[in-house]
């Protein structure tokens, strides 16, 4: 699905369901370098469980109009400018990695738009080693191999896919490799930069819910403890046992079984 924002074309997956107005909403941000493809095992389940459903390329990203944006606070007012323009608000905000902080932006600058926040494999603060950055600006296949090692869990570096004959870490090899010039590199600095997650955390007026990779290597569950004391609100936390940062791909059923229980207790 594509529809047109401010002059540019905006694409988002909508689970193979059109819109329902009586439905609550769930918008799905992918992480740095990827777009709405990541969410391909948990669009169609919520789109046919009662959800209007948008999992969007953010700007730069996939099929969506660039440039990238360089700043996690303008990403998360476009987000919730989405929502608002999708007519979807107040949605559910569901953010891997660095959605996470997009997420939270959204719902701090536009609680209005956001109903709930979902933060998959997230942090205080996500700092990218000077090797990857600089591989991320200059060498994106390089950068791909590294993301895409530290990223998956031990068992997904011998198999273990969903969906049989399919290679998660080839396949996150291939979509970074194919990401748009610049927008990795882009991705990776405004997530380095980002400082004020803290800040943003203790203004969170949303429910919110915590899905954290035992292996996770990208933002360790130790990391998520200064965000989960931040917030105002008693969170909810999910840890996936045996998955890594990349939790939906990793493990799509505990992914969508997490989403899932969240929304409906909100």
């Amino acid at each position: 699905m594509k529809f047109e924002f401010n002059g540019t074309t905006v694409r988002y997956a909508n689970g193979g369901r059109d819109h329902n107005p009586d439905e609550p909403a769930v918008v799905l941000i992918h992480g740095a370098g990827m777009n709405r493809t990541v969410w391909q095992m948990q669009t169609r389940f919520l789109a046919h469980h009662g959800f209007r459903v948008a999992a969007i390329d953010l700007p730069g990203h996939g099929g969506t109009d660039g440039p990238a944006m360089d700043s996690i606070p303008e990403l998360g007012g476009w987000v919730a400018d989405v929502v608002d323009a999708l007519d979807l608000g107040p949605a559910h905000l569901v953010g891997h990695s660095m959605g996470t902080y997009i997420g939270i932006e959204a719902a701090v600058q536009r609680p209005e738009m956001v109903a709930s926040l979902v933060l998959i494999g997230t942090a205080s603060a996500m700092p990218v080693h000077p090797e990857l950055l600089d591989a991320a600006a200059n060498n994106v296949p390089h950068a791909s191999n590294l993301m895409s090692s530290w990223s998956f869990g031990a068992e997904a570096h011998i198999g273990r896919h969903a969906t049989p004959g399919m290679w998660s870490i080839g396949a996150s090899r291939a979509l970074l490799d194919t990401s748009r010039p610049d927008s990795l590199g882009i991705d990776m600095a405004a997530s380095n930069a980002y400082g004020t997650s803290l800040d943003a955390a203790a203004k969170i007026t949303c429910p919110v819910t915590f899905v954290l990779g035992s292996l996770d290597k990208m933002t360790p569950m130790k990391r998520a403890k200064d965000l989960i004391a931040a917030l105002s609100c008693e969170p909810s936390v999910v840890v996936v046992d045996g998955a890594g940062h990349m939790i939906m791909i990793e493990a799509p059923d505990d992914t969508r079984r997490a989403i899932f229980n969240a929304l409906q207790r909100v």
